[in-house]
Order: C-alpha cells, then structure tokens, then sequence
C-alpha cells in the first residue's frame, strides 16, 4: 500500500469514526466511547506501521501480528480492517446482527481475515502477544507483534504475570500499548480501583516505556516508530498512551456513560455533522 501523508490518514481516521458510530447506532448495542478514542492508533498502526498482508493466514510468518485484548473496542478494528482491505466495507452494517462474523468481541469461528484471537475476556491478550513474539523468536522470524490493552483491564492479575514473564525472556520483539483513558464500565479508573503511577511500574518489571498522545495522529505515528527503532535491543516495549473516551464527538468525550452505549437517532447525526468528510460510507 503506497504511504499515505498525515492529512490523508486524518481523512481516513474521521471516516473510521464514522463507521464507529453508524456501526454501533445500527444494532444499538457497542462499545463506541473507547473506539473513538482508540482510532488514531489503529489508523496508524494498519496504514502506515505495520508489516502486514491482507492475503490473511493464521500463522503470520514474514510479517507483523496484532492481538486486541480489550475486544470489546471491536467496531473501530472492524473499520479499519475494512478500510485497509481485509474485507468488503458493505460488511460493516452487518455489526453484531444475526450471523454475522462481525460479533461484538471479535472472534476466529468459521475465519475472519486479521483475527487470530478470540478476545474480550480482559486479562488474557497480553499472554497471547507474548506467546506469538515468542513464536517468532524461536523461528527466526524478524516481525513484531503488536497488542492494545485498556487501563482498566490492568485490575487484571493476568497481566502483570504476563509483565513479569517478557522482560525475563528477553521479549524484545513485543510493543504493547495501553489506551490510558482514565474510564472504565463502572466509572473512572480512579474511583473503581486507582493504577497508581503506571510508568514506574512498567519501568520497575523491567520495559522500556513510552508515552504518546493517542489523538494526535502524528505523534502516534512519531512514537511507534521509536518503539520499532527500539525492538530487537533486550526489553520488551509498553507505550502509555493517553486518550479521551469518545474522541472527535463532543458530546461523548470523556466520559465512561459512553463506553458502552449506542446513539439514538438524533446523536447519530450530531455525531455525523461534527465528523464531516468527503470519504465513503459503506
């Protein structure tokens, strides 16, 4: 795919968004808020970071992986794996209707291209991830395996198990990213139970940190491409990435009400007019 500048991938990240929320108003049920706050990084991630191939397999191998941990955000990978060429974008109406592929938590029964996991049972994404970097290691193989995991998701003791694991075997070929948007189901992450100071955690199991603004396309980008210039070098990588729940609708931002609740009819088209494009709805 040829490299597409800033302001081409802006376009495609507001018609991501849009998707998003005709997606979840179409079956009103979903998970917009942290879709919307995630979509700049997935845009980055599938359009221009990764080494990947729409000619799907299971087994990756040559190329670079993505494991989703916090399934639940499944419409904006739906999107953007449509928009990249995975599959028809028309299939994106299809979202959590009856036999549809499009499930709400992404799934592999009967195969859809760019999912190698079943998840959305929080906790266990990070496991996978370092299960396939480990793969690949032991292979040979030069690709990098990418995982997205909530901060909510980090009152999962799973995943520090898993934080502890990596550093000790040298999984230097692991990029993890946590969408640090500071909300969760019951309210803020504060409230529900407080993360404490997240990089001297990970600095203290032993990963190299970073730190982006994940709705800022552009240093999405610029940070990704350090956590690549930085693999391969003994420390498996963690980005703290800081987002709004609900980015680019006002009305959503911010808060947990949205993380799991669909737009009625007058929303949708609020939330429309306020992602205005010239791209293609499916």
């Amino acid at each position: 795919m040829e490299q597409q500048s800033i302001e081409e991938l802006e376009h495609v990240a507001k018609q991501v968004r849009r998707d998003i929320v005709r997606m979840v108003h179409g079956c009103q049920s979903g998970h917009p808020g942290g879709s919307l706050g995630c979509t700049d990084y997935f845009v980055a991630l599938y359009f221009r970071i990764m080494h990947h191939s729409r000619d799907f397999n299971m087994n990756g191998e040559g190329e670079d992986l993505f494991f989703l941990s916090n399934g639940h955000i499944s419409p904006v990978w739906y999107s953007v794996l449509a928009r990249s060429g995975y599959f028809d974008v028309s299939k994106l109406k299809s979202f959590r209707k009856l036999d549809s592929r499009l499930q709400r938590h992404p799934t592999t029964h009967e195969g859809l291209p760019g999912v190698r996991i079943a998840s959305g049972s929080l906790g266990q994404g990070m496991s996978v991830a370092i299960g396939a970097a480990l793969t690949k290691k032991l292979n040979g193989d030069t690709g990098l395996v990418f995982s997205l995991h909530g901060d909510g998701e980090l009152q999962e003791g799973q995943i520090w198990e898993a934080a502890l694991f990596a550093p000790h075997h040298h999984v230097d070929n692991l990029i993890s990213t946590i969408d640090v948007n500071g909300q969760q189901i019951d309210g803020p992450t504060e409230k529900v139970l407080a993360l404490g100071n997240l990089r001297a955690k990970w600095e203290a199991f032993g990963w190299e940190v970073l730190e982006m603004n994940g709705n800022d396309l552009t240093d999405v980008i610029r940070v990704l491409e350090l956590a690549k210039a930085k693999a391969f070098k003994g420390k498996p990588i963690m980005i703290l990435m800081q987002t709004n729940m609900g980015h680019g609708v006002d009305f959503m931002m911010g808060s947990h009400k949205w993380h799991g609740v669909a737009p009625n009819d007058e929303q949708l088209q609020l939330a429309l007019d306020q992602l205005a494009c010239n791209l293609q709805d499916y």
